[in-house]
């Protein structure tokens, strides 16, 4: 178990969270990872950006071993999309294109968006647990 408080409650928190929370999580890292990137790109720190898309290159992977794809269209659908965004991340890492970076944002903060209000849509619906519970 961490030590650190802070450690605690972001592993509370993720062991705690719905899917669509926990996809929240994943989006809006990947979009952090992606500024982190694009920063570095402009700054010409070649061995952060190479690190920091091929970090994002690993979230878009691991939203794409996330999806059920017996669940219908909607999971084939966003399978394309993330695997046009792994290429494209690729492509940004080879070519060090900070406009690829923002493109690939760009999505997944429109994704990001349809995530929280399913997210918010749980919450509201999911009953409260007792703190009890939690410890």
């Amino acid at each position: 178990m961490p030590a650190n408080p802070y450690q605690r409650y972001r592993q509370v928190t993720v062991e705690t969270a719905s899917v669509a929370e926990l996809m929240v999580l994943l989006y809006r890292r990947a979009i952090q990872v992606l500024d982190e990137a694009e920063e570095a790109i402009h700054s010409r720190d070649v061995p952060r950006a190479h690190a920091r898309l091929v970090f994002a290159q690993e979230i878009v992977a691991e939203l794409m071993a996330s999806l059920n794809l017996e669940a219908g269209e909607l999971a084939q659908q966003l399978l394309a999309i993330y695997d046009y965004l792994q290429r494209r991340l690729v492509e940004a890492n080879v070519r060090k294109d900070p406009a690829i970076v923002a493109e690939v944002r760009a999505f997944l903060s429109s994704l990001l968006e349809a995530w929280e209000e399913v997210a918010v849509r749980e919450r509201v619906t999911r009953p409260a647990v007792p703190l009890a519970a939690s410890a």
